[in-house]
């Protein structure tokens, strides 16, 4: 249909003949997500008079109608002006039962109008900043905060709830303000959690323990699961900073209940292994928002039969979350987004409790016994982590490291041991380690055990490489001393030739441990000999 003619209609006000216009285009137009610029100006004065039309008394399925028109509509990003309006926002948020005010939020009966108009308000939002800014002026938060309380105790069909918490989710990833607003002023980390509570239908066993209705865990059903995902990426948003701030003993308890709630989920599956694989990974980016004390919940359930027993806690959890890293890792596929959170929350997690760090040491580094290959060649998982330590993404090998220091208890000759020196020599220099130590941390003193291969082959293995390597035949036998001297000033007259030429800059480790050019490196290990004959007093 001609756009000017559905224009045109409009334009005449006639409510049958405007639903029936309408109805032909969006059949016509209802998978169109690409636009015509020269239609453009008709497309502009289409939205205005639908927004006029809209706000006047209409039977409900010409709303849906006029609805489904604005949403087709506002796909378009250069036509969205009429939506992003104080008086259009206004319209779409009433016909969603969202508009705030101080007294009441006006309800609209009709369910499909509520839905039809969420949608609008989702492709307006998402796509426009000044609509972003009028949502926040008018509150949109308060309003749908409030639906979303009451879900336990009206039926709402799973599409609008749906629909709600994608909005919810976008006011709060795109607003820091509305962010704030929904954590502080709306107590939103409880709102949610008690929302994800009911969608999961989980009872509590123990304070930090929950079980489903039934006693097993079954697959959670495909809407249950899309809802469960957009809470816990609302919830994602509004605790974005609490892993790095101190949170008071209300607020651990608030954060352990749904840190109990996050081991539920990581414990159950949803309908499909893509699915499933979707809502662990939502579950494992919030989990890494958590303050780390709060992470004890992770061990907290009782061992029984069936569970996973090491030092007698259960690492069911623990167990989960390194498959899942391994999975990760098998796909190799934008490794910073899939691989940093489940690194670093299996790193705090290490740092922070002794019984998973020395579960994951075992797992992940089993004491040596094949001492023959570098420590990158292989398909264990110590073999994939230690290929990451020299990944092109800077965030990405600072991750993996990290994690396997952590697990080396940040013993500098241990993480040598296990990733060979070449292999370490980022880390260690980003940390002022080059010449061996310990990082300061609360670790036990256990001593780390060797097996009988590796105590036989230690003496010949290649520190850089981590690995025995054959011993090669001396390229200065058969040389006379005058021979020698000559090849090493000729060494020497090169690596000058380079260094004066900057393609290449000769560093040295400093007396703090820490990389530094060798002029540098020199004059501060002069410095530091003379410092320590003053104190012995040899001046």
């Amino acid at each position: 249909m001609e756009l000017r003619a559905v224009v045109a209609t409009l334009e005449s006000g006639e409510q049958d003949t405007v639903l029936k216009v309408l109805q032909i285009y969006n059949r016509e137009k209802s998978q169109c997500f690409t636009f015509d610029d020269e239609e453009r100006e008709e497309r502009k004065k289409m939205a205005q008079l639908l927004i006029r039309f809209l706000e006047r008394e209409l039977q409900p399925s010409c709303q849906v109608t006029c609805l489904e028109s604005i949403r087709i509509l506002s796909r378009d990003k250069y036509c969205l002006e009429p939506f992003t309006t104080k008086d259009g926002l206004r319209t779409l948020s009433r016909h969603a039962g969202i508009d705030y005010s101080e007294e009441l939020i006006r309800e609209v009966p009709d369910l499909d109008v509520i839905l039809e108009s969420l949608k609008c308000l989702c492709n307006v939002v998402f796509s426009s900043p000044r609509a972003q800014g009028l949502a926040a002026e008018a509150r949109l938060v308060v309003g749908l905060a409030r639906r979303v309380k009451l879900y336990n105790e009206r039926s709402l069909p799973h599409e609008v709830k749906f629909f709600d918490l994608r909005l919810l989710f976008l006011l709060t990833a795109l607003r820091v303000d509305t962010r704030q607003q929904l954590a502080q002023e709306l107590r939103g980390v409880s709102l949610m959690a008690d929302t994800l509570e009911l969608t999961l239908g989980v009872k509590w066993m123990d304070p930090y323990e929950v079980a489903t209705e039934e006693g097993l865990l079954p697959p959670l059903p495909r809407q249950e699961t899309e809802r469960a995902m957009e809470i816990l990426k609302v919830l994602f948003n509004i605790t974005f900073d609490s892993s790095k701030r101190e949170v008071d003993e209300e607020d651990a308890a608030l954060y352990r209940h749904l840190g109990a709630l996050l081991r539920h989920c990581l414990m159950i599956s949803a309908d499909g292994e893509d699915r499933t694989e979707e809502f662990h990974s939502h579950t494992v980016n919030l989990l890494g928002n958590l303050p780390l004390k709060c992470l004890d919940v992770l061990l907290t359930p009782k061992v029984r039969p069936g569970s996973l027993e090491y030092m007698g806690v259960n690492m069911d959890a623990v167990s989960i979350l390194l498959d899942f890293l391994e999975r990760r890792l098998d796909r190799g596929h934008k490794l910073k987004e899939s691989l940093t959170p489940v690194l670093n929350l299996l790193t705090e997690s290490a740092r922070v409790h002794r019984q998973t760090r020395k579960f994951l040491k075992a797992k992940v580094l089993p004491p040596l016994r094949d001492v023959r290959n570098r420590p990158e060649v292989g398909n264990a998982l110590r073999n994939k982590l230690v290929r990451l330590m020299t990944h092109i993404d800077t965030d990405v090998k600072h991750c993996a490291a990290e994690f396997l220091f952590v697990l080396c208890k940040e013993s500098v000759s241990r993480f040598v041991k296990y990733t060979g020196y070449g292999n370490a020599a980022g880390l260690l220099a980003a940390r002022g380690l080059m010449a061996g130590g310990r990082e300061e941390g609360e670790y036990s003193e256990d001593e780390d055990t060797d097996t009988e291969e590796y105590k036989e082959a230690k003496p010949n293995i290649n520190p850089v490489t981590g690995r025995v390597e054959e011993k090669l035949p001396n390229p200065m036998e058969g040389m006379t001393e005058e021979q020698k001297e000559y090849e090493a000033m000729k060494l020497v007259n090169m690596f000058d030739k380079l260094s004066r030429e900057q393609v290449i800059q000769p560093m040295g480790i400093t007396p703090g441990g820490s990389l530094a050019p060798m002029h540098s490196a020199l004059r501060d290990a002069a410095e530091d000999r003379s410092s320590s004959d003053s104190d012995l007093g040899l001046d």
